[in-house]
């Protein structure tokens, strides 16, 4: 498969790239920094772009099978849910117009529902440094739903998936759609590098075509 990754340099971006290439797909990193990109392999293109330059994107993606994103203007950005949207939105189009039909996104948890008609977000337990970043994601899952030329797949992570978990790749997960997956803790948690299985799995099977899902242990 042919990936074009944006967002390669970054938490996410970096196990799903790795992930990737050791599968043996071909994959074009398209980063604002290309010498953040350190990894050699021969499946491996890095090109500079920017996610908020549609003419620049959509020539850079042209020819591949998926667009993925994982995009994040960085959480402690005051900008965060501005640029989320406005890049996420300049992504879409610019692989609708580049006539690349799979686009893939990164987006939050925060969307997800603990309770009938209660998301995440709106608990008064969500952490408030992220609360603009999920508000962002979730905004941009109602946009991408009204979608209908691309084939478009919304990807939520596990509630607790971030740097400090180190359970590494064991391969593992269960996948959810609009609610979190728990395990017998009832916690919701997953790492970088399974959740980058979880993606490239979906990329290669197609199962959440036109739809959100997510995934844990």
């Amino acid at each position: 498969m042919k990936i074009a990754l944006i967002g390669a340099s970054g938490f996410v971006g970096t196990a799903l790239l790795n992930e990737a290439l050791q599968r043996g797909h071909q994959v074009t990193a398209i980063v604002r920094h290309p010498e953040k990109i350190t990894v050699k392999n021969d499946n491996l293109t890095v090109k500079k772009g920017d996610a908020f330059n549609k003419e620049e994107i959509k020539d850079l993606v042209k020819g591949h099978d998926v667009v993925l994103s994982s995009y994040n203007p960085g959480w402690t950005n005051p900008n965060i849910y501005s640029e989320f949207i406005k890049a996420s939105e300049t992504l879409q189009q610019a692989t609708k117009e580049s006539g690349v039909k799979r686009f893939f996104i990164i987006g939050g948890a925060g969307s997800l529902e603990i309770a009938p008609g209660l998301q995440l977000i709106d608990t008064p337990q969500f952490p408030a440094e992220y609360k603009e970043g999920a508000s962002a994601a979730r905004d941009y899952l109602n946009i991408i739903k009204k979608e209908d030329q691309l084939d478009w797949t919304f990807y939520s992570p596990a509630i607790e998936m971030h740097p400090g978990i180190t359970t590494g790749r064991t391969g593992k997960y269960r996948l959810g759609t609009d609610q979190p997956v728990f395990n017998d803790e009832n916690r919701s948690i997953h790492s970088a590098e399974d959740l980058s299985i979880a993606v490239i799995d979906e990329l290669e099977n197609k199962k959440f075509i036109k739809k959100r899902f997510t995934a844990a242990y």
